[in-house]
């Protein structure tokens, strides 16, 4: 094991216990196929199951795999093109069994920290799916609450601003303006600091996945 590896796994380990005080049940895997593999695990046969708009999801295959798997009611947002579609899909995810999802940061603590334009996605995490499974690459672990707030508004945002080219501040230069431009994507910022009815889960992984 190298040393980064020792540092990844000692770290994980710390971030789950902190979690399971929380009442959320963390698991640690090395690699993003093992994190394939264990949120599989995860999912029940017959399960509905649908995602928000994370690229740690995708990047891992994990929708693909979810398909081809053939037991699942899969709730594919992927595949709606209008507006009204997207709404209804929107919908629909709450009533899913099992919504996958990422996160813009987490402290070493356990707090889990997102920022949403839309707010479906933190709306899902909060309430209506009966389980939130969480894929958290460790290049975003962040040491205190205030620094994972930080690390979601000043790396998470700018660079999802550029990915869907919206006109804010932020695609301009790079650099959060806290700003309350028409076409924010930071009008939600929910903070996850314990699990009622132990309903998420995370799976911590030791690469650096999404933004």
């Amino acid at each position: 094991m190298t040393p980064q590896e020792k540092r990844n796994q000692r770290l994980a380990e710390r971030i789950i216990k902190h979690l399971e005080r929380r009442h959320i049940k963390g698991f640690y895997c090395p690699t993003g196929q093992e994190a394939v593999g264990k949120v599989q695990e995860l999912i029940a046969d017959g399960s509905s199951v649908t995602w928000g708009g994370t690229m740690t999801i995708r990047d891992l295959g994990i929708p693909d795999a979810l398909r081809k798997r053939g037991t699942l009611e899969v709730l594919d947002r992927d595949l709606v093109e209008t507006p009204e579609e997207k709404q209804a899909m929107y919908l629909r995810a709450f009533s899913a069994d099992v919504y996958l999802t990422s996160a813009n940061a987490i402290s070493e603590d356990g707090v889990i920290v997102n920022i949403d334009g839309n707010g479906n996605r933190v709306a899902a995490i909060t309430w209506g799916p009966k389980k939130v499974i969480f894929v958290i690459g460790l290049n975003k672990v962040a040491q205190t609450v205030e620094a994972a707030l930080s690390r979601a508004r000043g790396t998470a945002s700018p660079v999802n601003a550029a990915r869907f080219d919206i006109k804010t501040p932020c695609q301009t230069d790079g650099v959060c303006h806290n700003c309350n431009s028409p076409e924010s994507i930071c009008n939600y910022v929910h903070f996850l600091r314990n699990s009622p009815k132990e309903r998420h889960v995370v799976v911590l992984v030791g690469e650096n996945l999404g933004y």
